[in-house]
């Protein structure tokens, strides 16, 4: 069979409402998937007896240094997955093999670098995140052993991101089912069955992702799949690695902003609230970040539609895309307003039965939550930016409703509103970001009018 035909050629001519069905569907579901294994963690952990509450705010305090390992893996993952997207539309097929060999290395180097000096100064860093003398231990268990499995966790992501890129979003999708499905089964065997508490709900992630990652490696050794490891299979090749990072940035500084607000969110919340309202962030942001990875599901699947018809030079299919993929994002965070608006108490009754925090995190998701009807937009147009190779751009898109625009806001409303100013940062920056990513879509699309399919892109300033 000739390779022209192992690759999604489809992107290039199907109905784009089909394509985006067929590619953002699995994605939706798989990252909604793995947004549960942190959801079921802290589910099964906040029931666990005497000490749920205090284990529920230890679970939050870990939320900036996982997000930090989530943005390390975005910095090669994504970026080695838009080349080999742009790269399959180019159909330079042996390239793309070589960017896969290279995320293989570099997600390697990376992940073993970040676990080991993760581990030396673990306390020291989670105290830093928030952590008090009651949540310190609960934390300091369960990212112990996450932090051990970090290089199986950064490689199966990665990966299995590859495998959506180059044309099967249904094995992507059911490699990510499977793990959530097995982490939920063994979730109660090691928490509460042999009694390992924090660790046992950590040693049950790790587990499942150390079986997903076996099959990927097995899926991309084959020589028949397009792309596949190529020997030497371990390599780093300096000029691949710095464009899939340049590439990678933007989801890279969107993650680490993320790590740093989060971290700021804990230290103003600690300041104002203390343990309690630490914990009912926890829940809220669960929540909260369910509807988030839905977004991030639809956007991945608009990634390979998109990069492959930028590389073909379709620009009408490029802008059908953008436009039906915002549609999908505004509908799913809209959704998310109306859940946090309406059913507050019952999301949060799921974590935890202590009437204390139950309140406190419904005040939080509806109050966080008030402005995130239209973030989804925000996030849409930010990953097309990246998707076309307007990495700066994109970059500022990404950091500017998280650092930019939230962190001035929660030093500054606190002072007035106590631990409320805090929730209210967050529909404030939500709007301003909004209307940031609404002028820079319109500056593109004038771009855009003028550009005929099959012209050079230099016009539009991508660097692909």
């Amino acid at each position: 069979m000739p390779a022209e035909q192992k690759v999604p050629t489809e992107l290039g001519t199907e109905k784009i409402s089909r394509l985006l069905r067929k590619y953002a569907v699995p994605g939706i579901i798989a990252q909604t998937a793995s947004s549960l294994y942190n959801m079921v963690d802290s589910i099964y952990i906040g029931h666990i007896p005497e000490v749920g509450t205090s284990a529920i705010s230890g679970l939050a305090v870990t939320f900036p240094l996982m997000n930090l390992s989530v943005a390390l893996g975005a910095l090669v993952g994504v970026g080695g997955l838009m080349m080999i997207s742009v790269l399959l539309g180019q159909k330079k097929y042996d390239d793309a093999s070589k960017v896969l060999s290279n995320v293989l290395s570099l997600n390697i180097i990376i992940g073993l670098l970040f676990m080991t000096l993760c581990l030396i100064f673990l306390d020291p860093i989670l105290i830093f995140f928030g952590a008090s003398p009651n949540t310190l231990p609960f934390a300091r268990e369960y990212m112990q052993i996450i932090l051990s499995g970090n290089v199986v966790t950064h490689l199966y992501f990665g990966l299995n991101g590859t495998i959506r890129a180059s044309g099967h979003p249904r094995t992507a999708m059911g490699l990510t089912l499977f793990t959530v499905i097995l982490n939920a089964a063994l979730d109660p065997l090691f928490i509460f069955g042999f009694g390992m508490g924090m660790k046992g709900a950590a040693t049950a992630t790790v587990l499942c992702q150390v079986v997903a990652l076996c099959y990927v490696l097995r899926f991309f050794s084959r020589k028949d799949r397009i792309p596949h490891f190529t020997k030497p299979v371990f390599r780093v090749n300096l000029d691949v690695a710095k464009k899939s990072m340049a590439l990678g940035m933007s989801p890279f500084l969107m993650n680490a902003a993320t790590c740093l607000v989060t971290l700021i969110i804990n230290q103003q919340l600690a300041k104002y609230g203390g343990d309690l309202a630490i914990g009912s962030y926890g829940i809220g942001n669960r929540i909260t970040f369910i509807f988030v990875m839905v977004v991030l599901g639809i956007t991945q699947g608009m990634q390979p539609i998109v990069g492959y018809n930028y590389g073909a030079r379709l620009y009408g299919r490029v802008k059908e895309v953008l436009w039906q993929t915002v549609l999908w994002g505004l509908v799913t965070t809209v959704l998310c307003f109306l859940v946090s608006e309406f059913a507050p108490g019952f999301c949060a009754s799921l974590f935890t039965d202590d009437p204390e925090l139950r309140a406190s995190a419904r005040r939080c998701l509806m109050v966080m939550n008030a402005g995130f009807a239209i973030v989804g937009f925000s996030m849409v147009v930010s990953t097309f930016f990246q998707c076309i190779g307007m990495v700066k751009l994109s970059i500022f898109l990404s950091l500017s409703r998280q650092l930019f625009f939230l962190v001035p806001l929660m030093y500054v409303l606190p002072l007035w509103m106590d631990v409320d100013g805090v929730w209210i940062s967050f529909p404030i920056s939500d709007a301003i970001a909004v209307i940031a990513s609404l002028i820079c879509l319109i500056w593109l699309l004038g771009k855009f009018k003028g550009l005929k399919d099959g012209q050079d892109s230099a016009v539009l300033g991508g660097q692909l």
